[in-house]
């Protein structure tokens, strides 16, 4: 096989360390900082939150990475840095430059990352020891960065890390790997998350950003936990070029097979988000098949996953599929219901509960079986083309009102 998953995350290919402490952002015993780093200078690509209200860390990133080049990424999770005016913008910097003098780089090869609560002023001072425990704590091992993958973590209950080795057409293997949190204000718009990969391809700006904007749309777009945008969605793709392969400057099989590796990677990560959703207890999988195009697919399988009606049923295990047909109606896809097919399945077996415009009649013990699993996919045969897609949600439960009802006390 070209791809391979592999153990380990974001310090998998060579020439990137990573780190994670307890900065004192978050309440005592937490760990709230981390850094990944590059042995050298990386290409850069990055894909952004879509909202208007956009914080400060991603106003300075969008710029690092249209300059192309980085070097590292320090992140900080407890506080969002958004809403915090020109005070916010300052402490990105003064981050970065304090980043910077430990592991001698430039201040604007250094990207920040920050999650939490909107509309509260970075700790600065805990931030700047912090920065500095992390530059003297950096590992190239897979420790060190299951630590970072753990200190971006808000109400996510599991750190969220994945690798794959890609081997290319003159025989170099590449490595692509990467974390990331997110479990509350989850909403396929945009990566709604941070996530942080790293590879040791060569490859060009051009296309390391068109493989990454490829991917995205399929994957972290494809994912919603409660319909929320974030203010502060980043994903930063980094290109240290160590694995010595001929540079990927164009389309062909080497751009093909490192796409191949880097959506693996993405749609592995995003699955865990959508299961570790906040107060989640599955993870609720549409795929829509046989519509009439890509992008009604896409609409079709993201407007079910995203019924807060449909995720309230799949937590009753309740085999409900009149939400699932008023998901689809709503969507904005014209279509035929008279020609709409709807199959449950999971571990626990299979079920087909609507065909051709007719509900079947079932065994409701065996359908609550089928819902009891942890992992539920929904099948939604459209009838009207060969055109597919799949989309990641979870259930609703009380206890998501419950987090984020207490989120800042």
């Amino acid at each position: 096989m070209s791809v391979t998953r592999i153990a380990g995350g974001v310090t998998a290919a060579k020439g990137f360390k990573a780190a994670g402490c307890e900065a004192g952002i978050k309440k005592a015993g937490r760990a709230d900082m981390a850094m990944i780093a590059s042995d050298v200078p990386c290409v850069l690509a990055g894909t952004f939150t879509t909202n208007v209200v956009k914080a400060a860390p991603v106003l300075w990133d969008k710029e690092i990475v249209q300059r192309g080049t980085g070097r590292a990424v320090v992140v900080n999770a407890g506080i969002a840095n958004a809403c915090t005016g020109k005070e916010g913008m300052e402490y990105c910097e003064r981050t970065a430059r304090e980043a910077a003098s430990y592991i001698g780089a430039k201040t604007e090869e250094v990207l920040v990352a920050s999650t939490g609560v909107i509309g509260q002023q970075l700790p600065i001072d805990r931030i700047l020891s912090g920065v500095k425990k992390l530059s003297g704590t950096l590992s190239d091992t897979m420790g060190g960065g299951r630590d970072a993958a753990k200190a971006i973590m808000t109400t996510d209950t599991v750190p969220k890390e994945c690798a794959v080795s890609v081997t290319l057409t003159d025989g170099t293997e590449i490595t692509i790997g990467g974390c990331a949190k997110g479990s509350g204000m989850i909403h396929p718009n945009m990566c709604t998350m941070l996530c942080f990969l790293t590879t040791d391809a060569a490859i060009s700006q051009e296309m390391l950003q068109k493989a990454l904007s490829s991917v995205v749309p399929d994957t972290f777009n494809m994912i919603s936990v409660d319909g929320d945008t974030s203010t502060n969605d980043t994903c930063i793709l980094m290109a240290n070029a160590l694995a010595g392969n001929n540079p990927i400057e164009e389309e062909g099989e080497d751009y093909r097979l490192f796409t191949e590796g880097l959506y693996q990677t993405a749609e592995t990560i995003a699955k865990v988000m959508a299961k570790d959703g906040e107060g989640a207890t599955c993870l609720f999988e549409c795929s829509v098949i046989h519509a009439a195009t890509k992008e009604d697919a896409k609409t079709l399988a993201r407007s079910v996953v995203s019924s807060i009606l449909t995720k309230a049923a799949i937590a009753g295990h309740d085999a409900n599929f009149g939400r699932l047909l008023c998901a689809l109606g709503y969507s904005g896809v014209v279509f035929d219901p008279e020609r709409v097919s709807l199959v449950l399945e999971s571990a626990a077996g299979r079920l087909l509960v609507y065909d051709n415009g007719v509900p079947l009649p079932f065994d409701e013990e065996y359908a609550t079986k089928i819902l009891s699993q942890d992992e539920i996919r929904c099948i939604a045969d459209m009838k009207c083309g060969s055109a597919s897609a799949t989309a990641w949600g979870c259930d609703l439960t009380h206890e998501y009102v419950s987090i984020n009802a207490d989120y800042r006390s």
